[in-house]
């Protein structure tokens, strides 16, 4: 019982920093504004351990790598001791636990993404000049533009929102676990 609380307290709060992570990480990406509240709370929560990595891992062709490979690491810690608590997955080899914590950080950034898609439609209802709106079109903007292309608006109703998240369920619940099953496979785990 003692183990299982601990287990869920690690996975909550690693999990939640590394989303933190991911945020900064996107939000630097789409060059969404960054005096808004969102942006301050995630750069004040991680600017700690950030500022830093930024030393030793030097950023990419405009991205800032260190705060991705922060999100990496820490999932890859947070496999690591739940592997050491319970070892329920007794025998995967550190490699395994490494593409688990890549496949664990792209599941994270898909869920960021449709969350990012759910809090936009709300918006679009309720507060469409609210100050968060800039941010979570930065996020979205990129993904949507694609679909909106091809897909006009039914009833002066945008569906690319919806289909989107449908996409993103269908990678989630079924090609994530696919692909990462093959290659724990190929890696023995």
């Amino acid at each position: 019982m003692l183990l299982q609380a601990l287990v869920f307290l690690l996975d909550t709060f690693l999990g939640l920093f590394v989303a933190a992570l991911l945020v900064r990480f996107y939000l630097q990406i789409a060059r969404a504004p960054a005096r808004n509240q969102i942006s301050q709370f995630i750069a004040a929560l991680t600017d700690w351990i950030v500022r830093p990595a930024r030393r030793v891992i030097p950023g990419w062709a405009g991205l800032d790598l260190s705060t991705l490979v922060l999100a990496w690491l820490t999932q890859f810690l947070l496999l690591i001791l739940t592997h050491v608590l319970q070892t329920s997955m007794a025998g995967l080899p550190i490699v395994a636990l490494a593409v688990l914590a890549v496949l664990a950080v792209v599941r994270t950034s898909l869920y960021i993404l449709m969350g990012a898609l759910i809090v936009q439609a709300v918006l679009s209802w309720v507060g469409p000049q609210s100050p968060i709106a800039p941010v979570v079109n930065a996020l979205t903007r990129p993904f949507l533009r694609p679909i909106q292309k091809r897909v006009p608006p039914v009833g002066n109703v945008d569906l690319s929102p919806l289909l989107l998240l449908v996409a993103l369920q269908l990678v989630i619940q079924m090609l994530l676990p696919w692909f990462g099953g093959a290659l724990l496979s190929l890696l023995g785990g």
